[in-house]
């Protein structure tokens, strides 16, 4: 490839999580902190090193828990000297602050970028605060508008049309769909940090109440108290650090298509397609060099989304591709979402699966590694038309 693309130029230095609960005892700014002093540390820095932050969507301060923690909350806590800092909503789904601290790190307006990603909706829900698409006395908001007339006031209501269709041209069954959660409670059971452990078979899925045909319970992640962080190092600084270099190889952050949750063109793929065709465009590698998939998995169709668009198997023939998990499983030729995903981890949305990904490059899953050595990495974010996509190669 004769283009050096500026993701190139960067990499992930250290990851961290904090606690990951159904209900914290500290509150979500000192999640935060825990998850960033762990990246810091992990990376081999100090608070001195960090001189850029981002997140996403950035501190929403309306009590939902969605995204609890400012950027000036967490600077002033760990009274950090910042060249940058970001954040915003309107991005390529979560992968916004990572993506912007690749153009951060080629302007040269920051070397060590701490990115953070905080929950706390376990503890909002507790306290009466509904996580839900239109909030308590509100007939329509938004873009979401459209919505109110069919009672669709909540995410799995939402995407349950979307998968109806999906479900509708490709013929999978609810015997096939069932593996990628079954499957991600497998991992999860290895997986310290995740919420759910106990193992579910396919008689406890097809039991489980069912949310929004075809969505049943174990098809919907899980609201929690936790927050994980990464930091992007300029590579030449990456290589200082503790850690093997794990490579930005490539991003998918387009938005070639309609960007619209009501209208789009596409609701069985949704965004991803020409993402995914983005980030292939900016590699020499291919889907068959991929050892391990970290996928978005707001819900198991999202999964299932991924595993196609990204050229793993073809478009609609995901069902196959995941018939009986042998495939998908830890030992399989794809191993996906090795901690559990956010179906059985928890919803820590796509920081999660990075912060996965990174423990497995560098040999560090115990009892859920991945044998082999894996060297790829692709991971993805988000539902409907905000979808982003990385790859990620250890040095």
């Amino acid at each position: 490839m004769t283009v050096r693309y500026g993701e190139k130029n960067c990499a992930i230095s250290g990851v961290g999580i904090s606690e990951v609960s159904r209900g914290a005892a500290v509150s979500s700014l000192q999640l935060t902190i825990d998850a960033a002093m762990d990246a810091i540390s992990d990376a081999g820095l100090t608070r001195a090193d960090i001189d850029g932050i981002a997140t996403w969507p950035g501190g929403d301060n309306n009590a939902s828990g969605f995204s609890p923690v400012a950027i000036p909350q967490l600077q002033d806590a760990l009274r950090l000297e910042l060249g940058w800092y970001s954040n915003g909503g309107e991005s390529p789904g979560q992968f916004g602050a990572v993506f912007n601290a690749i153009g951060a790190i080629n302007a040269g307006l920051a070397r060590h970028v701490l990115i953070y990603r905080s929950m706390y909706e376990a503890s909002a829900r507790k306290m009466a605060f509904a996580n839900s698409l239109v909030r308590s006395n509100e007939r329509q908001r938004g873009g979401f508008a459209a919505y109110a007339p069919y009672h669709v006031y909540a995410a799995a209501l939402q995407q349950s049309l979307y998968f109806n269709a999906y479900v509708h041209k490709s013929g999978i069954k609810p015997e096939q769909q069932a593996m990628i959660a079954i499957n991600q409670r497998r991992n999860a059971a290895l997986n310290p940090c995740a919420i759910y452990k106990d193992p579910i078979t396919l008689d406890d899925y097809m039991s489980s109440p069912r949310i929004a045909g075809p969505l049943r319970i174990y098809d919907c992640d899980v609201p929690i108290d936790g927050s994980v962080a990464i930091v992007v190092s300029a590579i030449d600084a990456a290589r200082a650090c503790r850690n093997p270099v794990i490579r930005i190889e490539a991003i998918g952050s387009c938005m070639r298509y309609r960007n619209s949750w009501t209208q789009l063109l596409e609701v069985d793929t949704q965004a991803q397609p020409k993402v995914a065709e983005m980030m292939w465009s900016r590699t020499d590698l291919k889907p068959a060099d991929v050892d391990i998939a970290e996928l978005y998995d707001g819900f198991s169709f999202h999964t299932l989304n991924w595993l196609e668009n990204f050229g793993f198997c073809d478009r609609y023939e995901a069902k196959d591709f995941i018939e009986g998990g042998r495939r998908i499983a830890l030992e399989g030729e794809l191993p996906v979402n090795t901690g559990g995903g956010a179906l059985s981890g928890g919803r820590l949305h796509a920081y999660g699966a990075v912060w996965e990904g990174c423990m497995q490059l560098w040999g560090r899953g115990g009892a859920r590694q991945v044998k082999g050595d894996p060297q790829v990495v692709a991971t993805s974010t988000a539902g409907g038309p905000l979808a982003g996509a990385m790859l990620l190669v250890r040095e």
